[in-house]
């Protein structure tokens, strides 16, 4: 769909949809009629602009899938990356020792760094706040507050 300035072309026709050439001009309409246009324009605009919300969040998402999927992408060849740069390391340790020993050296370094890791992830997880519980509580309270005064209202 072509989409101009990131207006779609359904709403960029908006003015055009919005003027009926077959009714009065507004100094000859009755007030009927006039409030029956308002109304008619009215809720015209209200569907273009949810339909012109709508269209800006598909254009959003794909756009936000389409980032997500090549920093995924990126995410893969940088440890493929990481792969080939430890296999390096084992290389570079085999000409002075037995392979066998330079991949265990090497495998104990990458495991100690992710020991050291996950002590560090743990210790902010922990630290991290509760969020999620307050926002529950937040919402339970504000449901009870609402509940409750609807029955006061009863």
């Amino acid at each position: 769909m072509a989409v101009w300035g990131g207006v779609p072309p359904s709403v960029q026709r908006w003015d055009l949809r919005m003027t009926n050439l077959e009714t009065k001009p507004a100094e000859q309409a009755s007030i009927p009629e006039l409030i029956d246009r308002l109304t008619t324009q009215t809720s015209r605009l209200v569907r273009d602009e949810i339909q012109l919300a709508q269209k800006e969040f598909q254009l959003a998402a794909k756009r936000t899938g389409i980032g997500a999927g090549l920093f995924s992408t990126a995410g893969l060849l940088a440890f493929t990356g990481l792969l080939a740069v430890v296999t390096a390391a084992i290389a570079a340790l085999a000409l002075v020792l037995p392979v066998w020993a330079a991949a265990a050296i090497v495998a104990v370094v990458l495991l100690a760094a992710a020991g050291i890791a996950a002590v560090i992830g743990k210790k902010q997880v922990e630290q991290a706040p509760a969020a999620a519980q307050e926002v529950v509580a937040s919402v339970t309270e504000d449901v009870n507050t609402v509940k409750e005064a609807r029955h006061a209202r009863n």
